[in-house]
C-alpha cells in the first residue's frame, strides 16, 4: 500500500462522518500523487500525517439571553489547524450549518490558501451554529460578547487572528473586538475585518470579490480572453458576490444573474449594482426585491437553476458544493469559457473534473478567493506598525498578490506536466511551502 493511500485510509477511519473535510482532503491527495513521485523528500517526518490533523480543536458553550429574556445556548468552535507559517489565520462563521466537519474543511483549505499568499500566516477557522438572521442588534451583541468570553483565552495578535466570514461582518467584529479589549485590557490586532475607525484596513470588505476578479483576469489574459463584453453569473449576494460584481463591471463585463438563499434574479440588461447594494447592504432584504426596481428582470425561487443561464464566465460565491455535475454540464453546453471560485469549495468533485476534462479555465477557491485573507494579513501588518495605508496602496498590494498567486500555481502546474491545471498547481504549490516549513521546524 502506497503512503498516500495509507494516510487517506487513516483519515477516513478517524473522521468517518465529516464529509466536507474528507472531500477537501481527497482533492489535495489526488493532486499530491505526482508530487510524491517527483519530490519524495517533502513527505518525510510525517508531514502529511501531521498536516491532516489540526494542531488544536476547541469546542465551547455559548449561553446568551434573547430580547424576551430567555436563555439561549449555542456551540462555539475554533479549529487551529496549522501554525508552521505564522499565527493561525481564518474567519469566524455564524450560521446554523456550522459543525466540526465544515470548519475542519475550511481550516484545512485555509492552510493552503494562506500558504499561496506567501504571507506569514498559518491556517485556522471557527464559528458557531448561531444564526444572526432575524436577530436584533442587542441579541447579536450579547451573543458575540458571550462567544468572546471563551474565545479570548485562545487568540492573540501573535497566536491566532480570526476574521469575519458568513454571518460575521463589521458589526459582529466590532462587538467581538470590544469584548476582547474589555477582557484583556489591551488594544491589538487580534481580529481583522475591523472598521477603519479603529484599526481596520481599506479594501477589506471588497478584498475577496476584488481578488477573485484580479485572479480571474490574469487567467483570462494568459489564455487570450478578457472580461470585456462577457456575460457573467455570480451566485450569492454577500460581500464576496457584491464586490466581485463591482469589479466585473469595472473590467467591462456584464453581470446578468445573482442570488441569495431564497432564489435568483436574471437581468439580461445587466444587474444594477446600486440596487443590489441598496437591497442587501442598506435594507438587508431578500434579492427578490430587485424586480420591484427593475421590472424587466425576472426572479426565480430556489437557486439551482441559476447555472442554466447561458454565460461566458461563472463566479460561484455562495457556499460549498452549490454547483454539481448537472450544473457543470449546463454551463459547458451553454458556452462557458471560465469559472473562478469565490466561495470555499463551491463545486463538487465531479463538477470540477468535468470542467477540467472539457478544457474550461478553472480557478480553485484556495487560489482565487485568497484576496480576503491577503488583505487581512495586510491589516495585521498595519496594526503591528501602527500605520494606515491608503485605498490605492492596499488595492495595489492585493492585485500584486493575486497576480503572484496565479503565476506561482500556473508555473507549478507546468513544472509537474499538467499545464493549465490550476487545481493541481495550487495544491502542490501550497503543500510545498507548508512541507518545507514543517520539516525545518522538526516534529511539533
Amino acid at each position: 500500500m502506497d503512503l498516500l493511500t495509507k494516510i487517506k485510509q487513516d483519515v477516513y477511519s478517524k473522521n468517518k462522518h465529516e464529509n466536507e473535510f474528507l472531500q477537501a482532503v481527497d482533492e489535495v491527495f489526488d493532486s499530491l500523487q505526482i508530487c510524491i513521485q517527483k519530490k519524495p523528500e517533502l513527505f518525510q517526518s510525517g508531514v502529511l500525517e501531521r498536516l491532516v490533523e489540526p494542531e488544536r480543536q476547541i469546542i465551547f458553550r455559548v449561553p446568551w439571553i434573547d430580547d424576551q429574556g430567555q436563555v439561549q445556548v449555542n456551540r462555539g468552535y475554533r479549529i487551529e489547524f496549522n501554525s508552521a507559517l505564522g499565527p493561525y489565520k481564518g474567519g469566524l462563521r455564524f450560521h446554523p450549518s456550522v459543525n466540526i466537519s465544515i470548519l475542519k474543511f475550511l481550516g484545512f483549505e485555509q492552510c493552503f490558501k494562506n500558504a499561496l499568499t506567501s504571507l506569514p500566516i498559518g491556517g485556522g477557522k471557527g464559528g458557531s451554529d448561531f444564526d444572526p438572521k432575524g436577530k436584533s442588534d442587542q441579541e447579536i451583541m450579547k451573543f458575540c460578547q458571550s462567544f468572546m468570553n471563551e474565545l479570548y483565552r485562545h487568540i492573540g495578535a501573535n497566536t491566532d487572528v480570526p476574521a469575519g466570514d458568513i454571518g460575521v461582518g463589521a458589526r459582529e467584529i466590532g462587538y467581538l473586538f470590544g469584548q476582547y479589549k474589555r477582557l484583556k485590557n489591551e488594544f491589538n490586532g487580534v481580529l481583522t475585518g475591523k472598521s477603519i475607525h479603529y484599526g481596520g484596513s481599506f479594501i477589506r470588505k471588497e478584498a475577496t470579490g476584488y481578488g477573485l476578479c484580479y485572479f480571474c483576469d490574469c487567467m483570462l489574459h494568459a489564455n487570450n480572453h478578457t472580461f470585456k463584453n462577457k456575460k457573467v453569473i455570480i451566485s450569492g449576494s454577500g460581500n464576496v458576490a457584491i464586490y466581485a460584481a463591482e469589479k466585473v463591471i469595472h473590467l467591462h463585463g456584464k453581470v446578468v444573474a445573482m442570488s441569495d438563499s431564497d432564489g435568483y434574479i436574471f437581468d439580461p440588461h445587466g444587474i444594477s449594482l446600486d440596487t443590489i447594494k441598496q437591497i442587501k447592504e442598506q435594507k438587508r432584504l431578500r434579492i427578490q426585491e430587485y424586480v420591484n426596481y427593475h421590472p424587466e428582470a425576472t426572479y426565480c425561487s430556489g437557486c439551482k437553476n441559476i447555472w442554466s443561464i447561458p454565460c461566458d464566465i461563472a463566479l460561484p460565491c455562495a457556499t460549498q458544493n452549490e454547483l454539481d455535475l448537472e450544473d457543470a454540464k449546463n454551463l459547458v453546453s451553454n458556452g462557458l469559457i471560465a469559472i473562478a471560485e469565490g466561495a470555499n469549495m463551491p463545486c463538487t468533485k465531479e463538477a470540477t473534473q468535468y470542467f477540467l476534462e472539457h478544457n474550461i479555465l478553472y480557478a480553485p477557491a484556495k487560489a482565487s478567493n485568497a484576496g480576503g485573507v491577503a488583505v487581512s494579513a495586510l491589516e495585521m501588518s498595519q496594526n503591528a506598525m501602527r500605520l494606515v495605508w491608503s485605498k490605492e496602496e492596499v488595492d495595489k498590494k492585493l492585485k500584486n498578490i493575486m497576480q503572484d498567486i496565479y503565476e506561482n500555481i500556473s508555473s507549478t502546474a507546468l513544472e509537474y506536466g499538467v499545464k493549465n491545471n490550476l487545481v493541481i498547481g495550487a495544491n502542490i504549490a501550497g503543500f510545498e511551502r507548508l512541507a518545507k516549513a514543517m520539516i525545518e521546524q522538526g516534529i511539533v
